[in-house]
């Protein structure tokens, strides 16, 4: 690439970010709440290893089989298997020609292009890599540009009520108060709540 914050490299910070995040979880970390209803820290690295994985197989031309996406009982360390599946994903997305290619996405319904589905994969790491850190009680630390990035995507994504809300990618869209950083209004505009989840200083 030489675009150094094309949607590839965007991507990469922000999977690498929620890497790190994880990867500062101890074992008495793994039943703690998060954003995410219902879902504990272990279930939502779960969900992230999941989709790491599916995204991976649908670069390789293989994200039509379920298998890629399922969730996995895992009985290893979290943060290791967590680990192992973003270092797949990112050889995945670094493949010459990953942008054109067609992706399959399940969970979507859809075949896109690659650059729109690792916009996906982009935001909704965006999102989980804040998930984790206030889970922790630990602050995001995600580059402006990539912030910035982040909302413009976030701006787009439908307010339909069909597609959001339980079993959805994301929640209904909150009111974005006047002023608030892109951080903020790509929570709110994705339904996530802030202020019920203070960040860490």
């Amino acid at each position: 690439m030489t675009d150094p914050l094309g949607i590839v490299a965007l991507d990469r910070i922000a999977v690498l970010e929620t890497s790190r995040l994880v990867d500062a979880a101890t074992a008495e970390d793994w039943a703690r709440p998060t954003p995410c209803a219902g879902w504990d820290l272990r279930r939502l690295v779960a969900h992230m290893t999941a989709q790491h994985r599916g995204f991976a197989a649908a670069a390789r031309g293989a994200g039509a089989d379920p298998a890629y996406w399922r969730e996995q009982e895992e009985r290893g360390e979290p943060s290791r298997i967590h680990r192992e599946a973003v270092t797949a994903l990112l050889a995945a997305f670094a493949a010459n020609g990953v942008q054109e290619r067609e992706f399959v996405l399940p969970e979507l319904g859809l075949a896109l292009p690659g650059s729109r589905a690792i916009g996906f994969h982009f935001i909704d790491h965006v999102v989980h890599a804040w998930d984790v850190a206030v889970s922790l009680g630990l602050a995001v630390q995600l580059p402006e540009p990539v912030l910035e990035a982040g909302l413009v995507i976030a701006r787009l994504v439908p307010d339909d009520p069909a597609g959001r809300g339980p079993g959805r990618p994301f929640a209904q869209a909150l009111a974005v108060p006047a002023g608030a950083g892109p951080l903020d209004e790509t929570l709110r505009l994705l339904g996530r709540t802030p202020e019920e989840w203070p960040a860490a200083a």
